[in-house]
């Protein structure tokens, strides 16, 4: 299925799954679809394995916990953060390192409080590899911890190969 993207989310500096500084993470990048889907795009390596020349189940349950938590992003104009209460992740397939990797996010049900989401690791032959569910409580940033948006450069970080259009 191809999935127009309308938005990019932000990265940061040291984050172990967007920080683009963070010498032992997996630099993803969050686009945002016509649907209000979050799609992430990443490319795991050595140093992300488990058994030889797979991708480690923590690590796996580690993108799709960001992905499906930032999916609410998409839907309001202020900041608000998912801080996760309930995670359940089921793997189907190895993961292999050094291949291009795409994880969906999206939220199922919310009230004021919490949502919930779910979400899936889809491998390059399209093969769900993953999946998720879980559940998250609204908080704004201000209230998670020191955060200065400067200092953790926490920002839009345009790419000459941003995609336009993701296949899944």
């Amino acid at each position: 299925m191809l999935h127009k993207v309308t938005g990019k989310q932000h990265n940061s500096k040291m984050c172990f799954v967007c920080g683009l500084k963070n010498n032992f993470g997996i630099h993803a990048h969050f686009y945002i679809t016509e649907n209000q889907e979050l799609i992430a795009i990443f490319k795991p390596s050595q140093e992300h394995q488990s058994y030889p020349g797979r991708l480690h189940g923590g690590i796996a349950s580690a993108i799709l916990d960001e992905t499906i938590g930032r999916a609410i992003l998409n839907k309001y104009d202020e900041e608000i953060w998912g801080v996760t209460i309930d995670l359940n992740v089921k793997f189907k397939k190895t993961i292999p390192l050094n291949e291009e990797l795409k994880v969906i996010g999206r939220i199922t049900n919310e009230n004021s409080r919490i949502f919930e989401g779910t979400g899936e690791i889809i491998l390059k032959n399209g093969d769900v590899a993953v999946t998720a569910s879980g559940k998250y409580l609204k908080v704004p940033l201000e209230k998670i911890g020191d955060f200065d948006r400067i200092e953790n450069e926490w920002k839009v970080v345009e790419l000459e190969s941003d995609p336009k259009e993701i296949e899944v």
